[in-house]
């Protein structure tokens, strides 16, 4: 990426971001017009190939963006006082819910990104979440209160369960052509975590 895109202003590079996340949250990957991207940026096409050199860097810039902003929305002062694994759980989801709130593309474009299949992005946006699951469990995880867990429960295959849930779910609704409804979505989410408490967790905590 030319370096003079981070010479922009914020809100010229936000504007540019948002853009393309639009647009690549309303389209397949190669469908996904740069001319509109552009355009709905008040920039010229050469202009946005000047500052990503090709349609697959701005679209991994954009998914590598969106990993660490939520990340960076979810790690904050209430975060780090968690040392209970559900509570993290349940912490991180409602921060994730309220970012989706305020943008609603989002959700669309981290749905067609993680379910793409045969694109130009997909084999490089799955070796992508492979490296943020390890590294995002050992951030968010690295401090819980392993005591509580039962012998036997394994706190990583624990939350890989919980995540292939909400994939799951996710996936469902996405074949099923609903609308993602994200106060439903939400109250399955905290029903799966307070039942895996309940499997998991030493009767004295299961609070």
């Amino acid at each position: 990426m030319n370096e003079k895109f981070y010479a922009l202003p914020e809100e010229r590079q936000q504007g540019i971001l948002n853009a393309g996340m639009e647009v690549f949250s309303k389209n397949a990957y190669k469908n996904a017009s740069t001319d509109l991207i552009a355009a709905k940026a008040g920039i010229s096409k050469g202009l946005l190939f000047y500052y990503f050199h090709n349609k697959k860097e701005l679209y991994m810039y954009i998914y590598d963006y969106l990993a660490e902003v939520m990340k960076a929305q979810i790690i904050d002062t209430g975060f780090r006082k968690l040392t209970d694994f559900f509570e993290i759980l349940k912490y991180s989801a409602d921060k994730k819910v309220a970012m989706l709130r305020k943008n609603p593309y989002i959700m669309d474009f981290a749905m067609r990104a993680f379910y793409s299949d045969k694109e130009a992005v997909s084999e490089e946006v799955k070796r992508m979440n492979d490296r943020l699951e390890d590294s995002l469990y050992h951030i968010y995880f690295g401090n819980i209160d392993l005591f509580k867990f039962k012998e036997g429960a394994e706190p990583y295959r624990i939350y890989k369960m919980v995540r292939w849930m909400a994939d799951g779910y996710a996936h469902d609704v996405r074949i099923s052509g609903r609308s993602f409804e994200l106060d439903e979505m939400e109250a399955e989410f905290n029903d799966w975590i307070d039942m895996m408490r309940r499997l998991v967790y030493k009767e004295e905590y299961q609070i």
